[in-house]
């Protein structure tokens, strides 16, 4: 029987935890606390482990912290449950999946759109100049009218920020001025 050995995956996942602990009822410690360190990694394998590997590990100071199964499932896709909601216009998930940041091709939509609303621009008009520079929404459709009505509070909502910025500085003197 060949012995099937994992192997480390690409995503570095060694670590390192430390961990504090207090001295338990009558164990008396001198001057500082105790710090234990634990060393943790991650193996994808590639089949089952052998028990030969497993005492190796052991034999090594591994102990055995979890087992994670996994199994193909040929299931409808599952409902999510709670609330689900979507990430506001103009926004994208960060790269280090911890927030949101500004995605700038649909931050220049939000742009052209409120500089053409505060032009006293129809949503109609809007719609056709955004469909004639080739953007589409999100779902790759067309600009409507309705789609733009349904974008009004988000361009609401981020357009003190937006008024504040220099580009739109730049923007506002070109416009003519209503006394």
């Amino acid at each position: 029987m060949d012995t099937v050995v994992p192997r480390l995956n690409n995503l570095g996942c060694g670590s390192v935890e430390w961990h504090s602990f207090r001295a338990a009822p009558g164990v008396h410690t001198v001057g500082r606390s105790s710090l234990t360190m634990k060393e943790r990694i991650r193996e994808a394998v590639t089949g089952m482990p052998t028990l030969d590997y497993l005492m190796k590990r052991m034999e090594l100071g591994w102990t055995l912290a979890a087992l994670e199964w996994e199994r193909e499932i040929t299931a409808e896709k599952p409902e999510l449950k709670g609330l689900a909601e979507e990430i506001p216009y103009g926004l994208q998930v960060a790269p280090d999946c911890q927030g949101l940041v500004e995605n700038p091709a649909e931050m220049d939509i939000i742009m052209i759109a409120v500089d053409m609303v505060v032009q006293d621009c129809p949503l109609s008009q809007i719609a056709s100049e955004l469909n004639r520079r080739g953007h589409t929404t999100r779902k790759g459709a067309p600009w409507t009218p309705s789609v733009l009505f349904d974008l009004l509070p988000r361009m609401i909502q981020i357009s003190p920020r937006l008024f504040s910025t220099d580009q739109w500085t730049n923007r506002r003197q070109r416009l003519p001025r209503v006394v």
